[in-house]
């Protein structure tokens, strides 16, 4: 595989970047899509969202349990969106703002400045919100929401 084009980014290091429960990605980019691959692009503009497939092209080597920042216990890194995967592959869904030629105005980024991207698809959606279940995320997510007792207790007692 080879890159199609590559992203613009604010972001020269990926601690930069907002991870675990409740990481926001709002920050904004450009993906210069390679000038052989622009026709490529024809009627993009009629989506609003994107999927961006990529490589976590500064990992080295891999780890089948990980530990993500959204959680303190060891999950699988199939379940995980961990950089360090036997194939450093990643996906991200982002906001297509508007498109000057060869290159793509995107909110949503999550990728260092120079990330090679080796493919675009419109992002479309049948799985309702009802039906879509989001593993051991979810629980990470209600233990980070809800306030410590013991810390709350303790506060009170001062």
């Amino acid at each position: 595989m080879k890159p199609i084009g590559y992203i613009q980014s604010s972001y020269t290091d990926r601690s930069q970047i907002p991870k675990g429960c409740g990481a926001k990605h709002s920050a904004e980019g450009v993906l210069e899509v390679l000038p052989e691959f622009e026709e490529g692009l024809k009627d993009i503009e009629g989506f609003s969202h994107l999927i961006l497939l990529w490589v976590f092209h500064q990992s080295e080597g891999f780890e089948l349990i990980a530990t993500p920042p959204a959680d303190n216990l060891p999950h699988g890194v199939f379940a995980t969106r961990s950089p360090q995967r036997p194939n450093p592959i990643a996906l991200t869904i982002v906001e297509l703002l508007g498109r000057e030629k060869n290159k793509l105005r995107l909110k949503g980024i999550d990728m260092i400045d120079g990330t090679p991207v080796l493919d675009i698809k419109p992002y479309l959606s049948s799985i309702s919100e009802e039906k879509l279940r989001r593993g051991w995320l979810d629980e990470a997510e209600k233990k980070k929401a809800q306030p410590d007792m013991k810390t709350t207790i303790d506060q009170g007692n001062e």
